[in-house]
């Protein structure tokens, strides 16, 4: 009787650190996985400034009665796709940030394609208004970049560490799923071509 005692206390007590085990791994991955989703939270708080000050400048840009209109319908075509599409970041996959990705990288196209027009448009050029939404615009394409690395960082933290053994084992059992992140746009890795043409 004795040693059936000492036996059901020691399981007892390797069923409690097992148990007090998977509680600690299990609210760290949640943890981990709460960091990544507010990161992206982050990122598409930058994307919406980014999308708030474009229709800002669309209006300002509007002023400019002969401003060329496919121009300025290509950045609002743009800029209604990119606000269309949403992600929800605890099921987030690898086409659904890549869908995400073309359409901002579509914005960004039809944005810089604006501001080359722009340089015809000498007037337009002195705007105070357009000057002040220009800079903030190119502050937050320099914001956006940051907060996509800093998902990566987080996110990436958090798909190694479902990985790692033995914390595998509660992911798996907890279904903790890998996190999608972001990667350069097709074709990015080639530089493009200069063209300079003064005829």
């Amino acid at each position: 009787m004795k040693k059936l005692l000492i036996v059901l206390a020691v399981f007892v007590v390797l069923l409690l650190a097992l148990g007090g085990w998977y509680v600690s791994a299990n609210n760290e991955l949640v943890e981990m996985k709460g960091q990544a989703v507010k990161q992206w939270a982050n990122v598409e708080s930058s994307y919406q400034r980014r999308n708030d000050l474009i229709g800002n400048l669309v209006k300002t840009v509007q002023g400019a009665a002969d401003f060329e209109k496919s121009t300025l319908t290509g950045v609002i075509n743009a800029r209604a796709k990119a606000t269309s599409i949403n992600i929800d970041p605890s099921n987030m996959t690898p086409e659904q940030i890549a869908q995400f990705s073309k359409v901002q990288s579509g914005l960004t196209g039809a944005l810089s394609k604006l501001l080359v027009s722009v340089e015809r448009y000498p007037d337009l050029k002195a705007n105070k208004n357009f000057l002040e939404l220009q800079a903030q615009i190119e502050g937050t394409e320099n914001r956006i970049n940051v907060e996509r690395n800093r998902f990566n960082d987080i996110a990436g933290d958090y798909n190694i560490h479902i990985k790692k053994i033995p914390t595998n084992i509660i992911a798996a059992i907890a279904n903790f799923e890998p996190m999608a992140l972001f990667s350069a746009d097709e074709g990015s890795e080639k530089a493009p071509d200069a063209s300079f043409d003064f005829k």
